[in-house]
């Protein structure tokens, strides 16, 4: 965050100081456009040196030549361009933020012989985007080698079709923001970020045209949300719901609907979780997080789409008040719940938050996103979310989504043997099915909240905070679910 990039589009550039950056084939290591920062011939000779060979993601740092009126000059490989998906553009932009160190402008060049399209532009400068992102607001003291500290950096790509480049990285740039966002709330600790500020926080949305309603701990008794109410009873924190609605569609369309589990800290209430680790489960809002994200992406970028951003935001503390172990709930659905286990509470807030949406809007189809169950790691670990569904053709596009952007997810089975487990004695179900198929057990009390709409529930654990750094990602927060569904949208809900 500390750093600000500017990033802006030329037919050509004019070099005068700074960092160059060339991105070549493996046919041509050095694009011919380098030379032009390089009047003295001498580059040919420093990268050979560098034994840089232009093998994609391949990277050469090397001091400009005398006569070069750059002060450096960085080369990146893209091995053969034809070969190379949007996401691999991506990646080549985070290559190039890598190389930045120190520099207040840098000019991309793309050469002639290989010369990307210019989504491929537009793809590496939202990778550079995404890549320079950092959540440092409470650090007082800062490294003077971490980065570029808070001045701004001047990033200018080079490229024929540079007005398209423009047009197409507006689009970009929405998703950035989106994903900058849900990272941000990730990110941010529980002292600061409490179920009334993350609605502020959705509330801002309506800057860009996206109308956002706030239920309170009291709308939510009318509505006889028990099974969401119950959670929070232990917080002095009151919860709130957020319902984001951005109606770029036509007016007869019906809306898509994304609904996100928002519990802003999860202690396990009764069930008190261990302490290590706990510090992360201010991360247990990473679903709310990514609906916010998305809703803020498809309002920058004017989606022609009517979709609806539901978030049920809770905190999940021990006290006097919070519910216990025994205890029995009624939903807003009519459907009464046995508590089992206080820390199987994430699926408490989302089944009052999908009843709601379907009896309000009546949605075409209808996502969940929850960091739902520590068992989805245990089977996926941090490379895929659980994909969850009632509907193959919705599982197949959001798996075709997946593939697009790299926020990869895997399906899981639903039926009866597992529906079963979670049979209550004493009510029409309970809240866990032990400790056997957790995550299956846990989509499967969703599913009895579901009626006949399209449906999916993502289980992203393991992929929403705490997975593998990446070429476009360094943040603990990874912002995941606001590409994969914004690309969702665009494929197959658009007009």
């Amino acid at each position: 965050m500390s750093m600000s990039i500017e990033i802006s589009f030329s037919k050509t550039a004019k070099i005068s100081g700074g960092l160059v950056v060339a991105v070549g084939s493996l046919a041509s290591p050095v694009a011919d456009a380098a030379r032009s920062a390089d009047p003295s011939g001498q580059l040919d000779k420093a990268v050979k040196v560098a034994d840089f060979t232009g093998k994609s993601f391949s990277t050469a740092d090397v001091i400009a030549p005398v006569d070069s009126p750059a002060d450096r000059i960085a080369l990146v490989g893209a091995g053969d361009p034809a070969k190379l998906s949007a996401h691999d553009w991506m990646r080549l932009g985070g290559k190039i933020f890598t190389l930045i160190h120190k520099a207040r402008k840098v000019t991309v060049l793309l050469g002639e012989g290989g010369t990307p399209s210019a989504e491929a532009a537009a793809d590496m400068a939202l990778g550079l985007l995404m890549r320079s992102y950092k959540f440092d607001i409470y650090k007082t003291t800062k490294n003077e080698d971490d980065d570029n500290g808070s001045q701004k950096v001047s990033v200018v790509f080079q490229h024929a079709d540079a007005a398209d480049c423009k047009k197409l990285f507006a689009i970009r740039q929405a998703v950035a923001d989106g994903v900058t966002l849900a990272r941000n709330l990730v990110n941010e600790p529980a002292n600061v970020l409490g179920p009334v500020e993350f609605a502020a926080r959705a509330k801002e949305l309506e800057a860009l045209g996206v109308d956002v309603e706030i239920l309170t701990e009291k709308d939510m008794k009318k509505l006889k949300m028990e099974a969401l109410l119950g959670v929070s009873l232990g917080s002095a924190r009151p919860p709130r719901m957020a319902i984001m609605s951005w109606m770029g569609g036509k007016t007869k369309d019906k809306p898509v609907a994304f609904v996100g589990k928002g519990v802003v800290f999860d202690t396990g209430g009764i069930s008190i979780k261990p302490a290590a680790s706990m510090e992360d489960m201010k991360g247990d809002m990473g679903g709310a997080a990514a609906v916010t994200g998305l809703m803020h992406t498809l309002a920058a970028r004017k989606a022609k789409v009517n979709a609806i951003g539901i978030i049920g935001l809770v905190e999940n503390m021990p006290d006097g008040a919070a519910q216990r172990p025994g205890d029995i709930v009624r939903s807003m659905s009519g459907q009464t719940i046995e508590i089992i286990n206080t820390d199987a509470e994430g699926r408490l807030v989302l089944c009052d938050a999908l009843t709601y949406c379907q009896e309000r809007f009546k949605p075409a189809i209808m996502i969940n996103l929850a960091t739902l169950t520590g068992a989805v790691i245990v089977a996926l670990g941090h490379h895929h979310a659980g994909l969850f569904s009632n509907n193959d053709d919705l599982s197949q596009a959001l798996s075709k989504a997946g593939e697009v952007t790299e926020e990869r997810v895997w399906r899981l089975p639903l039926g009866k043997s597992y529906d079963k487990m979670i049979d209550s004695k004493f009510a029409d179900m309970k809240n866990t099915g032990g400790r056997h198929a957790g995550s299956i057990t846990a989509a499967q009390f969703l599913a009895r909240f579901v009626k006949d709409t399209p449906w999916a529930h993502l289980d992203i654990a393991g992929t929403a905070m705490g997975s593998p750094a990446t070429d476009v990602n360094q943040s603990w927060a990874s912002g995941f679910g606001v590409r994969l569904l914004d690309e969702l949208v665009r494929a197959n809900y658009e007009g």
